[in-house]
């Protein structure tokens, strides 16, 4: 989802798409060819020489791709290889059009409400997934977090994801400068024909919250409100937009090799299954080994379940993040482009379908009962592990990784309490272990699958997994330390809700027992 230029497309029919024959590159436009090891060739012309959105010729075109060859050397009379002949094809290419642009900015905008959706998706499927005595507490942490990530992300998250030549230490940090501002340029095209500089920075804060919302679930019931904002705050800042620098933001991870033709082979994580999920997830593993588990979650070595009070309203939760995840993974196109961006999101839906139907089928086998809410998170582990290569798979491979997410993530949940790591909502299976099968898969599965990138997707992963935890660990420890993270045993037993807030989400029907 880093901020690259829109590639438009060559509506031409492979027949008479070039079949191997490497990169043209003119001076400010390029026109890419790249033959990969699995012999899928991609053919783009881009207002930059670099770019995410390539046309894909299947291997079987390949001699077919050749013969186009020949036919179009003919008819543009040039040799396709020289500088002349790259020129003339962008200079055919038609520029962006208001209206267009208009079209593009406005699907920007609409993308990134559906992405502050979710934040009531979260809330209503962490407070359903709780018991009712922290209902409020929970409410509260999801409602304050995207305004801390919005103006965090605005202060100096914007500027750190995306230093542009601001770079301070190698490719591994930077940073731009406090603040956001926009000049006269930036509100057009000439800034970036898919958005606007102010939509680029909206729709990339409200990605930033959702890193500490997925913290919020994992620690519930037991964190104390003011450590956790403390924390979400420091995390939000610093943590999510360094990671989210390393490959977004032109970084190293990025320039992984292998290289062809001056073009490495890079990490890939098209929405964030690593660089938003599993970074989440981190955060939230690391807190869960600092806190402890929940009193009377594990008695004289047996687990003892202790159930959520709302399933309708975690339903309602999953539903509105299905709906928001339209605008996540269809947003990331940055732009409105109706191939693409429709592909992305067959793929997601696909994806969340057989999320649903592996955990479903799986938890029906392991536990022996078609269990709800391990449904319910079978449908987002398949929205997270779609979401690193959402834009690179066809459905069968959609379909694929969200059902073996789907039964990943029962399996993870078993684990994990196993393990006597307390996460109420599921969000270490959900969002840790399936942002990180997510990332691999697009090693494994689809358009990019080979060696090469799987290798590179394990490096982006151990990278933003081992900075992430390390950090997160440190910031838990220093805080519990100084001012402590844990509510008292007492305050725990009668909930959080009159502890913190002295307030019930559930007044007239709150049961006098508290457990």
């Amino acid at each position: 989802m880093g901020r690259v230029s829109l590639a438009m497309k060559l509506k031409i029919h492979p027949l008479i798409i070039l079949g191997a024959l490497g990169k043209v590159q003119a001076s400010n436009h390029s026109l890419i060819l790249i033959l990969y090891s699995n012999h899928q060739p991609r053919l783009s012309i881009t207002d930059q020489p670099t770019t995410h959105y390539m046309y894909k010729i299947p291997a079987r075109n390949r001699f077919l791709a050749i013969a186009g060859t020949l036919i179009v050397s003919a008819l543009c009379a040039h040799n396709l290889h020289s500088q002349e002949a790259a020129e003339a094809a962008v200079a055919a290419a038609p520029a962006i059009s208001p209206e267009g642009f208009t079209v593009n900015n406005l699907w920007m905008m609409i993308s990134a409400a559906l992405v502050f959706i979710m934040h009531l998706g979260f809330a209503t499927l962490e407070s359903g997934l709780c018991r009712a005595k922290n209902a409020v507490n929970i409410l509260t942490k999801n409602s304050i977090i995207p305004g801390i990530g919005i103006l965090t992300y605005a202060l100096v998250g914007f500027n750190l994801m995306y230093p542009g030549d601001s770079w301070i230490f190698g490719k591994f940090f930077g940073f731009a400068g406090f603040g956001i501002a926009a000049d006269a340029e930036t509100v057009t095209s000439a800034y970036n024909v898919g958005y606007t500089y102010w939509t680029d920075f909206l729709f990339q804060g409200m990605f930033a919250a959702t890193a500490a919302t997925i913290v919020s679930g994992a620690v519930a019931e037991r964190i104390k409100l003011s450590s956790f904002l403390i924390f979400s705050v420091i995390f939000v800042a610093i943590a999510y937009p360094i990671t989210g620098s390393w490959q977004w933001g032109a970084g190293w991870l990025k320039e992984l090799g292998p290289v062809t033709d001056d073009t490495p082979l890079g990490f890939y994580d098209f929405a964030g299954s690593t660089l938003v999920h599993s970074v989440g997830g981190w955060g939230a593993l690391a807190g869960v080994i600092v806190l402890g588990p929940r009193i009377g979650k594990y008695v004289d070595g047996k687990i003892r379940p202790i159930l959520g009070h709302s399933l309708p309203l975690a339903v309602i939760g999953v539903f509105l993040l299905w709906l928001g995840w339209f605008g996540f993974n269809g947003g990331s196109v940055l732009s409105a482009d109706p191939a693409l961006v429709s592909l992305v999101l067959v793929t997601t839906t696909i994806a969340a379908s057989a999320g649903g139907i592996g955990a479903l089928l799986t938890s029906w086998i392991v536990i022996k009962k078609p269990d709800l809410s391990m449904t319910l998170n079978g449908i987002l582990a398949g929205l997270v592990g779609i979401t690193a290569g959402a834009d690179q798979m066809l459905p069968a491979s959609a379909a694929w990784i969200g059902l073996i997410a789907g039964a990943l993530v029962v399996l993870s949940v078993i684990f994990f309490d196993k393990l006597k790591l307390d996460d109420p909502v599921g969000a270490l299976s959900v969002h840790l272990v399936c942002g990180i099968f997510g990332t691999l898969a697009v090693g494994l599965f689809g358009a990019k699958a080979g060696i090469p990138q799987l290798i590179n997707q394990f490096i982006g992963v151990a990278a933003v997994g081992a900075f992430t935890f390390i950090f997160a660990l440190a910031l838990f420890l220093i805080l519990k330390v100084t001012m402590g993270i844990r509510v008292s045993a007492e305050e725990e037993l009668e909930g959080l809700d009159i502890g913190e807030h002295g307030n019930e989400a559930y007044p007239d029907f709150q049961s006098s027992t508290h457990t």
